[in-house]
């Protein structure tokens, strides 16, 4: 009360000075939010063929899109198409992504090049471009359908017509005034506009970020570089299907020799090439990793442990498994595992004589053999009784008996009837078979 006389007592000024003083304080004390400068735009080119490698500048871009805050992502697309399981990756990856997405069809999107063009949100065509033309090759039921299952999805999640999708794909459909059935459905630029599949004709980039409000917005170029060309090279089907049969020769070498040496390093390697480009492309994730790291240290925990060969088993289905996921799971996966596991068991049958053996090895691999000289025989021995005589108590026909010394033995004659009571003689022993000749009086 004292301090509130006090403050009345002062001069008008002065109190007027005070407040001002105390509303300047408390408002530069107040956490006020900081305006965020507006993000870029990152610009992905696709050109040229689609293989893994483009896959893996999809999945850096739409990375850094997230990490930079970009006001979009703008896909310039130039190309005839390519492999069908990287077009699905990058089309998964666009149209799950946050960051808004726009393409930009420069000449042409067909094919694969197509299904990436159409998972985004927004489209724009260059004067003379062009999209579609999806046909499947090998052109069979099975891989039209699951094609044109996947273009008609993808169409209908990004809000166009799935109809015409699907007639990119099967040429049986047709699209009425664009294609007749028969033909594959394939869209020039002005076609694509006309039925809503392209939202602009523009002829440049500024053209296309001014449509959609993004004139003067930083862009951030991403082109492929060495690391995504070795990561489409490491990706051709041939080049993956190498490097297993790598692998599981290191793996069938290490199980012989437990030897933890060359092999072993060269397997590793491989593993490195194989499992790094996939995860590159985001096609590899923990699970496989997970599961082919945890395949090696049970077939390691096999070698070094007492056991019945259960751990080195279920080592190798482990890694079975991370490889069948790995390639995605299908036909495709089945038929590059058996050709790799066959090139690689053949070259193992090469070396085998040349390597050393593990204990592991010898659980799995019978070793024993019942020789003649252990005292194993296939069949008795009647090498004895050859040259000697006897009586036939039966009759040979040709088969019967014969005996020699007071043993009875099963004979045959040469093909000949042979009477009861006949003096006759062995003259060939074949194993278990005794041969015996009538002896002239």
């Amino acid at each position: 009360m004292n301090a509130w006389g006090e403050y009345m007592r002062q001069p008008v000024y002065y109190r007027i000075l005070f407040i001002v003083a105390v509303a300047l304080v408390t408002f530069l004390s107040v956490d006020r939010p900081v305006k965020a400068e507006a993000g870029p735009v990152i610009s992905i080119s696709i050109k040229g063929e689609i293989n893994a490698g483009q896959a893996a500048l999809v999945h850096k871009a739409m990375t850094d899109a997230r990490s930079k805050q970009a006001q979009a992502v703008l896909v310039e697309i130039d190309t005839f198409g390519g492999l069908v399981d990287a077009a699905v990756s990058i089309r998964d990856m666009i149209i799950n992504s946050p960051v808004p997405t726009i393409c930009y069809v420069k000449n042409r999107a067909w094919s694969a090049g197509a299904l990436i063009a159409i998972s985004h949100k927004h489209i724009a065509m260059a004067p003379g471009g062009s999209i579609g033309a999806a046909e499947p090759i090998p052109t069979t039921e099975k891989t039209v359908a699951a094609l044109k299952a996947e273009f008609a999805a993808t169409a209908n999640k990004t809000g166009r017509n799935p109809r015409v999708a699907e007639a990119m794909v099967d040429k049986s459909l047709g699209f009425p005034g664009y294609a007749e059935p028969g033909q594959i459905l394939a869209l020039t630029d002005y076609q694509a506009a006309q039925i809503g599949f392209a939202d602009i004709v523009a002829p440049n980039r500024e053209a296309v970020l001014a449509n959609f409000g993004l004139a003067g917005t930083e862009v951030l170029e991403y082109t492929p570089g060495w690391q995504e060309k070795l990561v489409g090279w490491l990706s051709d089907p041939a080049i993956k299907s190498f490097l297993m049969s790598i692998i599981f020769l290191a793996v069938l070498t290490e199980i012989k020799t437990a030897g933890l040496g060359v092999a072993a390093l060269i397997g590793l390697v491989a593993a490195l090439l194989f499992f790094g480009s996939q995860w590159i492309t985001g096609i590899a994730g923990w699970l496989e990793i997970i599961l082919f790291i945890g395949g090696i240290a049970l077939i390691l925990f096999e070698l070094y442990t007492p056991g019945a060969g259960i751990f080195g088993i279920s080592g190798i289905i482990a890694i079975f498994a991370s490889l069948f996921l790995t390639l995605g799971a299908n036909a495709v996966a089945i038929n590059m595992l058996a050709i790799s596991l066959v090139v690689a068991i053949g070259l193992f049958l090469v070396l085998v004589k040349r390597l050393p053996t593990s204990k592991l090895w010898s659980r799995l691999i019978l070793k024993d053999a019942e020789t003649k000289s252990a005292g194993f025989s296939s069949s008795q021995d009647y090498s004895q009784y050859l040259g000697k005589m006897g009586i036939t108590p039966t009759g040979l026909r040709p088969a019967g008996a014969l005996i020699i010394d007071g043993v009875q033995l099963d004979v045959v004659s040469e093909g000949q009837f042979i009477e009861p009571n006949t003096l006759v003689k062995v003259v060939n022993i074949t194993g278990n078979r005794i041969v015996v000749r009538p002896v002239k009086s």
